[in-house]
């Protein structure tokens, strides 16, 4: 049976000054289907979907959907159409309710245009039951879980009655369990005619789910594949245009520790954490979602003050009560959340890089821009940033490049200790090899690694050693020769 074709992008191309996005894309998107949109950061899938939903302007090319051709002024003008877009941040509103903020925008009304809440209420009740969220319309987004507001964000595009849904990213935040979930909402979505583009970088989700795969690499579609005829290493090497594993790093701590934690508490969620880290020695810290990986990390860090505890930098007590402090005692921090925590996103790649280094930039009372930009290019190089130059606003990056730039801050500080919270979610198989292959580099450096991540394969492949963390405890520590999986996840639901 021939499948009905919802959508046709033909030839799509799109500049930005000194940059060409995407040239000459197509894409064909079919009624009930779920269509996996992949490629590494920077290939064009963003700017893709953008041109679709009217956030920019395509400059050559056309759209059809549903047999007509179309042009989305914005992205409401989109949902009118029928296309909806659920981004990586959420656009909820978080001190109002559920009803609000599903209809936000697409208000129903009663006379005299008074927002109708009892109706909005009732219909949001009727999306939430579709969706499988048995949660009441009239709780506020900010109490809900991550992967709520996501299923929320669902339920907001089939408000506008959408048949296109585009998902970017849906399960950065989220669980195995969490993602499973949505997953099943996807499947009962396309069941009901519904199509859907999903944008991810995991791509064991993308054979989970999905019926094609459209490869996108630097602004060209160069594959379609069946998830049913394909493997992963297919995509893969489609993606980057070469072959890319994790490979297991070569052991080169020292017996000197760089790091020794005793007893560390910030009640009511981290209880009595102890450990130690060499020097050049990458220590993995694992754990289910909320179980307090990053709040250690943030203890240690000084962003929260701890409760009780002790924290050595190479055999030296030291008072940790900002980041401030924590810098000036060498330890260096990549969080979990770049965009919010790791970057100042209208800025230059060169003014993030040298943020942390500002204090040695002065030269007679002024900055000294020479070596200011001196320092960033030779870490743009070193890190293989693609950026167009220095002066290029970080928000203009890819999620990946975005990331190294987070990374180049810490590495002018030249620390003795660097903690790295989920350093390669949400970037791509390229990015991601080469962050795997810097941390191998750092650590043949002296430099001591902390590295926390979801992707039990990374923490396998990249660790000396393995803390297991589970309700705000260390439940086990794993020597790199006794650490499977099962192992992992055993000590992980203690």
């Amino acid at each position: 049976m021939e499948q009905e074709l919802l959508l046709k992008m033909e030839k799509i191309s799109k500049a930005f000054p000194g940059v060409q996005a995407l040239s000459e894309v197509d894409l064909e998107v079919y009624k009930g289907e779920i269509l996996a949109l992949v490629g590494e950061n920077g290939a064009g899938k963003s700017t893709l979907m953008k041109i679709l939903t009217g956030v920019f302007k395509k400059d050559e090319g056309k759209i059809i959907f549903k047999g007509k051709e179309i042009e989305a002024r914005n992205p409401h003008h989109a949902r009118q159409l029928g296309i909806s877009m659920i981004y990586q941040e959420f656009s909820l509103v978080p001190n109002l309710d559920i009803a609000t903020n599903i209809f936000l925008g697409n208000e129903p009304t009663r006379k005299f245009d008074i927002f109708d809440y009892e109706r909005a209420k009732t219909e949001a009740e009727r999306l939430l039951k579709m969706v499988g969220l048995g949660v009441s319309p009239d709780v506020l987004v900010e109490d809900l879980t991550v992967a709520q507001q996501q299923i929320v964000e669902v339920a907001k595009a089939l408000a506008s009655e959408s048949e296109l849904i585009i998902m970017d990213e849906p399960t950065s935040a989220l669980s195995k369990e969490e993602s499973e979930r949505l997953f099943g909402i996807m499947k009962k979505l396309k069941e009901e005619g519904i199509s859907i583009i999903f944008i991810t970088h995991r791509l064991e989700e993308v054979f989970a789910v999905a019926d094609r795969i459209v490869v996108l690499r630097d602004g060209r579609r160069v594959g379609e594949l069946s998830c049913e005829e394909t493997r992963i290493s297919e995509v893969i090497r489609l993606m980057v245009g070469r072959d890319v594993r994790v490979v297991p790093r070569v052991e080169v701590s020292s017996d000197d520790v760089v790091l020794e934690v005793r007893n560390l508490s910030r009640l009511p969620m981290i209880k009595d954490v102890s450990f130690s880290l060499k020097k050049g020695e990458v220590l993995g810290i694992a754990g289910l979602v909320g179980a307090g990986r990053t709040e250690i990390m943030r203890a240690l860090f000084g962003a929260d003050l701890k409760t009780s505890g002790e924290i050595f930098i190479e055999g030296e007590k030291v008072e940790i009560q900002s980041p401030n402090d924590a810098v000036k005692m060498g330890i260096g921090l990549v969080p979990e959340d770049r965009k919010f925590q790791g970057l100042i996103l209208i800025m230059a790649v060169y003014e993030n890089i040298s943020l942390p280094s500002l204090p040695f930039m002065f030269s007679n009372g002024i900055i000294n821009f020479e070596k200011e930009y001196s320092l960033a290019e030779s870490l743009v190089e070193r890190l293989s940033i693609r950026t167009p130059s220095i002066f290029q606003a970080v928000n203009n990056l890819s999620g990946g490049n975005q990331q190294k730039v987070v990374l180049a801050k810490w590495l002018a500080l030249k620390p003795k200790v660097l903690i790295l919270d989920e350093p390669t979610r949400g970037i791509d198989v390229g990015s991601k090899a080469e962050i795997h292959h810097l941390i191998d580099e750092l650590a043949k450096e002296g430099i001591g690694v902390i590295l926390i991540s979801s992707e039990l394969p990374e923490i396998l492949a990249l660790s000396d050693r393995i803390l297991v963390i589970s309700k705000g405890r260390i439940t086990k520590e794993l020597k790199r020769e006794e650490a499977d999986q099962e192992t992992i996840m055993q000590y992980a639901i203690i």
